[in-house]
């Protein structure tokens, strides 16, 4: 059994670490119900037990739930080929994939801290939920709402609460023990099944159809606060480190969509 494994989801091949904690994934393997045969020289997510084919809505977690199911680690971890985390003693001015969290660093940490997670994701002027209606259809919130009282009840102030935050752990990125990872994917992917079953997604485009994926980003938080709250993990247990991007964002592009979207009603159609 490895100590720690992180995925790095990816659909195309791509400059990555070379560090062999990580394991690049190509996820959504299989489309549409056929199995893609020209690979990209990665391991894919369509072997073992898997949804490589949800992945059009799932995004990259059709990798975590490969993982899950198929890695053998004491530790699991996901990230994106362009999004990772930051090794907390690197500076901005460094090159960022000099900046990535390596191995023997993690495994120090994971040795003090069971979970992981991205630096919180700032709205300011937003909540989770004012900015998931603005950008993308706020009933798939009601729906994701009813999914967690129908098989969790408990959670029902947890998801309150997290949805009138202004912060999140975003981009469904997380280092977990293994013990948490069984009971975060567990509840994770029982609700995003009820999800997925009460949203008609035949008239969503392939950017606003990866709405199962974002619906996960922000129930997350929800699953961690009720961690927090029933007194399962504390916050000496969470480990926030710096998220890089290796690709820069056009804010410029990024802040006139979402002023579009907050006041003219202009979904988002794309990444930026």
């Amino acid at each position: 059994m490895d100590l720690i494994k992180i995925i790095i989801a990816t659909t195309k091949k791509y400059k990555l670490p070379d560090d062999p904690v990580y394991l690049p994934l190509q996820v959504g393997a299989t489309k549409k119900g056929e199995i893609i045969q020209t690979g990209i020289g990665y391991q894919k997510d369509n072997t073992g037990e898997n949804i490589s084919s949800k992945n059009p809505s799932y995004c990259e977690l059709t990798g975590l739930y490969w993982a899950w199911k198929n890695l053998d680690a004491e530790y699991i971890g996901l990230v994106h080929y362009r999004r990772y985390f930051a090794s907390p003693d690197s500076n901005k001015q460094m090159d960022p994939y000099d900046r990535i969290v390596g191995g023997g660093e993690l495994m120090r940490l994971v040795q003090k801290y069971p979970i992981i997670v991205p630096e919180p994701r700032k709205y300011y002027i937003e909540t989770l939920e004012s900015h998931y209606a603005h950008t993308h259809y706020e009933d798939q919130l009601v729906i994701a709402r009813k999914a967690v009282k129908k098989f969790y009840p408990e959670y029902l102030e947890s998801f309150d609460k997290v949805l009138k935050q202004t912060s999140g752990y975003m981009f469904n990125m997380m280092i977990l023990r293994r013990d948490f990872l069984n009971d975060y994917c567990t509840w994770l992917f029982r609700i995003l099944k009820e999800i997925e079953k009460n949203i008609d997604a035949k008239d969503l485009g392939a950017y606003q159809g990866r709405y199962i994926g974002r619906i996960a980003e922000i129930i997350f938080n929800v699953w961690l606060d009720y961690q927090l709250t029933s007194g399962k993990v504390s916050k000496d247990d969470i480990c926030e480190l710096p998220c890089i991007h290796l690709e820069k964002i056009n804010w410029f592009k990024k802040g006139k969509a979402f002023l579009e979207a907050k006041f003219f009603h202009k979904k988002y159609e794309h990444s930026f």
